[in-house]
């Protein structure tokens, strides 16, 4: 059938429940991140396995510092944990990683983890893995727009040459298809305030599922439903049965 997908170039995930997981459980909250992550390898795997080009995570928004210290704390102390125990094994999968967002809240030791991370990945020709920490749609968009008026005040650049085109080629993942396929689990139907521009024209799927229940089934089901879509990017697919 004409606009029919069968399997997304670029998927994105919104991994929200871990919290919800461990209370359901009478686990701490740590409890909850700690499966997440184990979850976080299950899609990476599936994903690669079927080939799928892209995969971006949405791990810490720009908005989650307003979380509890502790649990922040923990966040970090895991995040720098898996730069240390997962990134080797990424690499022995041709896997290359990548982190969008603003670095300079992060402590010293996770900028640096995550810069050896993708420079140790950076020629891998498999499947690419963006990480989005300390990210916002907005504060994309603002430092997107802050790049062009920089090059318009020097004069490389002239206001009436600004379009959509260039626009997105200042924004993080540019180098990348947008994202064909944009999953959230746990239940929530909005996006958060994640890839707003780049997921325009995304098909939206929204799981009932926990993130750290997201398995291979689970991501299997997502793929099952975008592959029955027809996608029109704004225009109109006629009846192929006329």
């Amino acid at each position: 059938m004409a606009g029919t997908a069968t399997l997304p170039r670029h998927v994105a995930i919104i991994m929200d429940g871990n919290n919800r997981w461990a209370r359901a459980r009478d686990l701490p909250g740590a409890e909850g991140h700690r499966a997440g992550e184990q979850a976080v390898q299950a899609v990476i795997r599936g994903c690669a396995e079927r080939g799928i080009e892209a995969l971006t995570l949405f791990a810490f928004s720009s908005e989650n510092w307003s979380r509890p210290d502790e649990e922040v704390r923990h966040l970090m102390q895991l995040f720098l944990r898996a730069l240390g125990e997962r990134v080797a094994e990424l690499h022995d999968n041709g896997i290359r990683l990548r982190f969008i967002g603003e670095r300079a809240a992060f402590s010293e030791d996770l900028q640096r983890g995550m810069a050896e991370a993708e420079a140790l990945t950076a020629a891998n020709q498999g499947m690419t893995v963006a990480v989005a920490v300390n990210y916002g749609g907005q504060w994309d968009l603002t430092h997107a727009a802050r790049r062009l008026a920089e090059r318009v005040a020097a004069g490389e650049l002239a206001p009436a040459q600004i379009d959509e085109q260039a626009l997105a080629a200042q924004l993080c993942l540019a180098d990348l298809p947008p994202p064909d396929l944009l999953i959230r689990t746990g239940g929530e139907h909005r996006i958060s305030n994640f890839l707003l521009w780049q997921a325009a024209y995304s098909e939206l799927y929204f799981s009932p599922v926990l993130w750290p229940d997201f398995d291979d089934q689970a991501l299997a089901m997502a793929l099952q439903d975008f592959a029955g879509r027809q996608r029109r990017f704004g225009g109109r697919v006629e009846d192929s049965s006329c």
